[in-house]
């Protein structure tokens, strides 16, 4: 038992509990029969003890599956559970993960002083990273400089990985997985004021969406197809849309349900790209309006939206077949996000935040079902800040509210006081749930601080979280000798800590000759290993070819020899070996590798690489802050 453990026990008796054991989603929804008997409206159904014992698992865990209610506070889930299930009800999915506790959500200004009401970037940026940043702030810290992220740093451990929303893709929570901006708003290569200095015309990495395509999750799934439609206007594809290039450098791209259900397979050769709305998705329930006053109205009922996706691109569905698409021998990383609690919880609309909140409880589910099943699954349920909705006693007479009818038959009147009619509602700065299962899930008990969630799932995977490490035995071979003219393929292995590659092809030694040096243009790194096939020049003579990992500025080098009489498809060498993934370190920080990131947008791994030039065509349990 790890001293970190035996501090979660003792903590429990201390810390409120959700529920001991992981009880049928009927039982959960069940309202007390006679709440006014003594002893009534009980939640416990006896001593706890030993099953809360049970709920306590070592580490490490295969597979994490890390679920965030955007603006998902206590008062909104609270609001959620009482009109769905009433107010002695349980959510099946939310209520009845085992151990729960409590993170703090603060942010930072740029000065470092803290900044007590934080919105969605900062927060994310906090879990995603495990470094505190300011408001706006995409995994980079009040200085600018972009730290590593769990997904990144699953994927280089060679786990799988997903990241799905109900959001557009581009939006603060999934965007802080799989890219590093300065600014929120960088959504595409036409947010030529939002991204500055990130836009890969001025030097930077890219938009968020060209960052998503980088990174390269095994499966990303939401809204947002709007800024993949844009142009790139540098990098490998300028002229080609986002679109475009997913498709040339290998994902499957899907568009609609039928799409997403024809695809049965993903990984780093094929991964998925799903966009099904040009924007965020459309809420479970239709809109209903909060009006000064309006508690003293009759109260309403919520009714479906007609806008609403077909059911199997709701999240629960989504989160089905993410999970279907990731489990694997590997183990993966899986983060879902209900994101629009957070934007009707802004608009002051109570049926369009309960709807996407009793969403979240119903993927939830899909994701305790997949834990329980599978045996070494850590699930985290959580929020990235809390909001502004309340349930009060009488009308507020200044304030937005609404009446809601309950399933109990019930009035439940519902107050938004942080902004006028037409305004947008304010985030809080309390704190807020986080509840866990399976391996690990006793770091979250009692009161930690968003950042600790970084740490407990990276410990829980066993990342080594030191990019450079996991590229240091990396290897690249050519053939010996080839034919001028010929075809070669150079071939990397191990670079487990990159994701993109570039390099040059030059005459060895200094040699001046006909062919001057060529660039390799930029190629993914699929599953550590990067294929580029090449012209050999027409002149004899040595030759060098130079990749340099970007992310890591691990640089291999490989000579060959253009002879003649030498094979003109001469037999591939050996596949070099990929060494071992590294032990995670005992120590460090999370900072650092991607200073070496240089960057722009990634080509097609296993492309043709053309290089012309005088007749040759050339192409990371938990050590804190580890």
């Amino acid at each position: 038992m790890t001293a970190r453990t035996t501090i979660a026990r003792s903590a429990i008796a201390l810390t409120l509990v959700a529920g001991a054991a992981l009880a049928a989603p009927a039982a959960h929804a069940a309202t007390p029969v006679d709440p006014s008997a003594p002893g009534g409206a009980t939640r416990n159904d006896g001593d706890r003890t030993a099953a809360l014992r049970d709920a306590i698992v070592d580490g490490p865990a295969k597979n994490v599956i890390l679920l965030i209610g955007d603006g998902m506070g206590d008062s909104e889930i609270t609001v959620a559970r009482d009109y769905q299930y009433g107010a002695g009800g349980h959510l099946p999915g939310i209520d009845a993960l085992p151990l729960t506790g409590s993170y703090t959500t603060y942010s930072l200004n740029k000065d470092g002083s803290a900044d007590y009401v934080p919105d969605s970037a900062a927060t994310g940026s906090a879990w995603a990273t495990g470094t505190k940043t300011y408001d706006g702030a995409i995994s980079v810290d009040i200085a600018g400089q972009g730290h590593d992220t769990l997904l990144e740093l699953a994927k280089a451990n060679g786990r799988k990985t997903g990241n799905v929303s109900t959001a557009e893709l581009q939006d603060a929570t999934p965007a802080v997985q799989a890219a590093h901006v300065g600014g929120r708003k960088c959504y595409g290569p036409d947010s030529v004021k939002q991204c500055g200095t990130d836009l890969l015309e001025n030097g930077g990495k890219g938009s968020i969406s060209e960052q998503i395509l980088d990174t390269r999750a095994d499966v990303t799934l939401g809204g947002g197809s709007e800024s993949f439609e844009q142009t790139a206007k540098a990098g490998a594809w300028p002229g080609s849309t986002l679109f475009q290039q997913a498709a040339t450098r290998g994902y499957q791209v899907a568009r609609t349900a039928a799409d997403l259900a024809a695809i049965g397979a993903a990984d780093q050769t094929s991964p998925v790209l799903g966009t099904f709305t040009t924007g965020n998705f459309p809420t479970r329930f239709a809109e209903t309006t909060a009006t000064v006053g309006g508690a003293d109205a009759p109260p309403v009922t919520c009714t479906e939206s007609a806008d609403r996706l077909d059911s199997s691109l709701s999240l629960a569905a989504l989160t089905r077949k993410s999970i279907d698409l990731l489990k694997s021998d590997k183990g993966f990383f899986l983060q879902v996000e209900g994101a629009s609690i957070d934007k009707q919880d802004h608009a002051a609309n109570a049926c369009g935040q309960i709807g996407e909140t009793i969403d979240l409880d119903e993927a939830v589910q899909v994701a305790l079902d997949f834990a329980k099943a599978d045996g070494n699954t850590l699930v985290i349920v959580t929020a990235d800040h809390a909001h502004t909705s309340q349930i009060v006693d009488s009308t507020p007479p200044a304030s937005l509210s609404i009446a809601l009818e309950t399933t109990e038959g019930s009035t439940m009147k519902v107050s938004y006081g942080t902004a006028g009619a037409g305004g947008s509602q304010q985030h809080t700065g309390s704190q807020v749930r986080i509840a866990g299962y399976g391996p690990g899930a006793a770091y979250v008990v009692g009161l930690t601080d968003q950042t600790d969630n970084f740490f407990t799932i990276a410990g829980a995977l066993q990342l080594n979280r030191s990019l450079p490490a996991l590229s240091a035995g990396a290897t690249l071979t050519a053939p010996d000798e080839v034919a001028p003219g010929g075809t070669l393929t150079i071939t990397a292995a191990g670079l487990n800590g990159d994701r993109q590659v570039n390099g040059s092809v030059s005459a060895s030694g200094g040699t001046t000759r006909a062919a001057a040096a060529a660039t390799i243009s930029r190629t993914d790194v699929i599953d550590g290993g990067v294929a580029v096939p090449l012209t050999a020049p027409t002149e004899p003579g040595e030759y060098t070819v130079a990749v340099t990992g970007e992310q890591t500025g691990k640089a291999l080098s490989v000579t060959f020899t253009v002879a003649e009489g030498a094979p003109t498809t001469p037999t591939a060498s050996p596949s070099p070996t990929a060494p071992a993934f590294a032990l995670p370190p005992s120590s460090g920080d999370n900072g650092g590798s991607l200073a070496l990131t240089g960057g722009t947008i990634g080509a097609a791994a296993l492309v043709a690489l053309a290089l012309i030039a005088g007749g040759l065509l050339l192409a990371r349990a938990r050590a804190r802050r580890a």
